[in-house]
């Protein structure tokens, strides 16, 4: 595409603004779905009602039947909606002009159908919006919304569809809504490589001049207003480019290609509460909210953050600290098996939250850059495959340690200590015994910590076979003295159950767990411990077996009395299913005849909620491993975007790319690889589902 295309919307910025739109707070109501040049005629466009505000189309350039839709109002400037109730879509064909007003507020709860009650989702209530705005059929748009102003608002709306072609200039971020300074290379389109923290002279400082108290509330970004996965998903949810005091709130953000929320100069005092995060990171960066630049006094709070396929939160190399509390962060990891949040840096909070049914560990922190002060307490984990809290070793510096952890880390009481992990080193608390006697309904724990740090005691629920089970429910906290000695009473613990802890102190931070004791009876049965010291996935496995995994609900209906019925047996599950799709040689694309064999697993899935589907991307031997890695990772990758189309919920799908390293066969004819190209599926909770190899989309060379 011609770069000076791009550039077109962002001239507006350099025109005089005229005194009307300077001086008065306007009513711009939008009546037409339709998007393209500036015209005087019956019907007002949303790029037509963006300019107005802006300053740069004057309102004698208007048909009369145009500025009747325009008029003065109270308090702030406001673009609100009117659009024929047969079609609520609006189809750009390039990118809008930015929202440069300030104090604007593009309003679509305004639309006459809008329903401020109604809710698709029971976990949090977020209306189901009305006016959606996306890119016309076969353009390319790269954004939906931009805000270069202070005090803007968009609320109520739906968009989808925003992203642009890899470049090898790519220079503008794409998004669904794109937060920056007017005069940063983002947004003026500058050539590749320019600095966009770079003070040039004669141009005010990118940092200086951030939009400020900017909100986004009550949206729902990468989500047709009937729930479905558009045909084209946006590249990103919210790209907080260069802000301050960004609020985003009380809003669906799903299906996006990268992370649904993401940072990148600056994102200082963002506020990020009460949105339902689900189903991001689908072909790039899988993060659900990925956090770096300057991030000081970040809050994540009251989040669902479920179901997408990297860590739920992520911090890579951010300035200032993050406070991440109240969250639900469920399910994640679904195609990279990363943990649930993964901090670096120093002075982040993570505090009560429900961190659970994670492929890697809780809470990861880096020892590399320096991470430390890192506070993570009172969190609830449960279904983790890792550590509840891991804190990276220096000398291990892989990919996979560094997004799934290293393991328990050993005592460290070396002078040096403090440069060993993460968090400087604050060793994990000791038990004095494996075992704790419990008398009448008290049990009386002890051991050693470093000392003066704060020792908190949980409940350790899960009956795996790792001693480092997931910290169900933190107990007691108490204070090691000078010597690192503890000790406690805790009431009400039975026979068979286990205990953890973790330790804090404030100037490096929290450790890893202690490993689980088991508190017994008196006399009577004892059960060993010490002889398994290994990580596990079969107990994992098996907790997922028997969880359906479900991001969201609808609300409950109105409660109805009627006559109990006598229960039913459930009738048994009787059906049959491929176990497997195939592709072209070196293709990742889904050919028709395969697309119909998936359209049946489709339909099993959609009539059997319980199934859950592992999807593992396969190869033919003739290429590199790395090659074939990636090539399985990316058919996989296909299979499970198609189904997501489909209505498959992501919360439902893992996938795990095997490259050559499995063959269906092993000969090597051209109908053997073509056998072995093929993406298959392992089905979990499938009782009574007859599985069977189909070839009807064999592709041979």
């Amino acid at each position: 595409m011609n770069a000076k295309k791009f550039l077109l919307p962002f001239v507006f910025l350099l025109l005089p603004v005229s005194a009307t739109a300077q001086t008065e707070n306007l009513k711009v109501v939008v009546n037409s779905n339709q998007d393209g040049a500036v015209n005087p005629d019956d019907a007002l466009t949303l790029r037509e009602a963006i300019e107005i505000v802006n300053g740069t189309l004057p309102l004698d350039r208007l048909s009369s039947a145009e500025q009747s839709l325009v008029s003065s109002n109270v308090g702030t400037t406001l673009i609100a909606f009117n659009l024929p109730s047969a079609d609520t879509t609006i189809r750009l064909v390039e990118v809008l002009p930015p929202l440069a007003r300030p104090g604007l507020i593009v309003d679509g709860t305004t639309q006459p159908e809008y329903d401020p009650e109604g809710s698709a989702t029971a976990e949090i209530a977020i209306p189901i919006p009305v006016v959606a705005i996306a890119p016309a059929a076969n353009r390319e748009v790269f954004r939906g919304l931009t805000v270069v102003a202070d005090g803007v608002t968009i609320r109520g709306l739906s968009l989808y569809g925003f992203t642009s072609r890899h470049r090898a200039t790519a220079t503008l971020p794409p998004a669904d809504i794109f937060i920056d300074n007017p005069q940063s290379a983002a947004i003026k389109g500058a050539a590749n490589g320019q600095k966009l923290m770079e003070n040039r002279e004669g141009e005010p400082s990118p940092i200086s001049n951030s939009p400020k108290n900017v909100v986004i509330e009550n949206n729902w970004l990468g989500i047709l207003p009937d729930q479905s996965v558009p045909q084209q998903t946006s590249a990103f949810g919210v790209f907080v480019f260069n802000s301050l005091g960004t609020t985003i709130q009380r809003n669906r953000i799903a299906n996006h290609d990268g992370s649904g929320i993401i940072t990148s100069v600056q994102a200082e005092n963002l506020q990020v509460t009460e949105n339902i995060i689900v189903g991001n990171g689908i072909a790039g960066m899988p993060d659900a909210i990925r956090l770096e630049g300057r991030i000081d006094n970040t809050q994540v709070s009251a989040n669902l953050i479920c179901g997408n396929d990297g860590s739920g939160v992520f911090l890579f190399k951010p300035q200032g600290a993050a406070q991440i509390n109240n969250n639900q962060i469920i399910y994640n990891g679904r195609r990279l098996r990363r943990a649930a949040v993964y901090l670096m840096g120093n002075d982040h909070q993570v505090i009560e939250n429900q961190i659970g049914h994670q492929t890697g560990p809780g809470v990861v922190v880096a020892s590399y850059p320096k991470s430390d002060r890192n506070l993570i307490q009172s969190n609830r984990y449960f279904d983790l495959d890792g550590l509840s809290i891991d804190l990276i070793a220096q000398q291990n510096t892989g990919v996979q340690e560094y997004q799934r952890g290293d393991g328990p880390n050993p005592l460290r009481n070396s002078p040096n200590r403090r440069l060993d992990t993460a968090n400087s080193a604050i060793n994990a608390p000791q038990f004095i015994s494996r075992e704790f006697f419990v008398l009448g309904n008290k049990t009386n724990l002890s051991g050693t910590a470093d000392p003066g740090s704060q020792v908190t005691v949980y409940q350790v629920k899960e009956n795996t076979e790792t001693p480092y089970a997931p910290l169900s429910e933190p107990l007691t906290t108490i204070a090691a003295d000078d010597e690192g000695k503890f000790s406690v009473t805790v009431d009400n613990l039975q026979p068979g159950d286990r205990v953890s802890a973790i330790a804090t102190i404030p100037k490096y931070g929290t450790s890893e767990p202690a490993a689980n004791a088991e508190i017994v009876s008196p006399v009577g049965d004892r059960v060993n411990l010490s002889s398994t010291t290994n990580f596990t996935s079969r107990n994992i496995l098996q907790s997922r077996l028997r969880t359906i995994p479900q991001c969201t609900t609808a609300p409950a209906p109105p409660v109805v009395q009627v006559p109990p019925e006598e229960p039913q047996p459930p009738e048994p599950i009787r059906i049959q299913v491929p176990t497997n799709v195939h592709f072209a040689l070196d293709k990742a694309t889904i050919s028709p005849e395969s697309a119909r064999v998936l359209d049946r697993i489709a339909e099993v899935l959609q009539a059997n909620p319980p199934i859950v589907v592992e999807l593992r991307g396969h190869t033919d031997p003739r290429a590199s491993d790395a090659y074939n890695l990636d090539l399985s990772n990316r058919r996989a990758i296909a299979v499970r975007n198609y189904l997501l189309r489909q209505g498959i919920a992501p919360e439902r799908m893992t996938i795990r790319a095997l490259g050559e390293s499995q063959p269906r066969v092993t000969g090597r004819n051209r109908l053997d690889y073509a056998r072995n190209r093929r993406v298959e599926f392992i089905f979990q909770d499938a009782r009574g589902i007859e599985l069977f190899v189909q070839e009807e989309d064999l592709q041979l060379e």
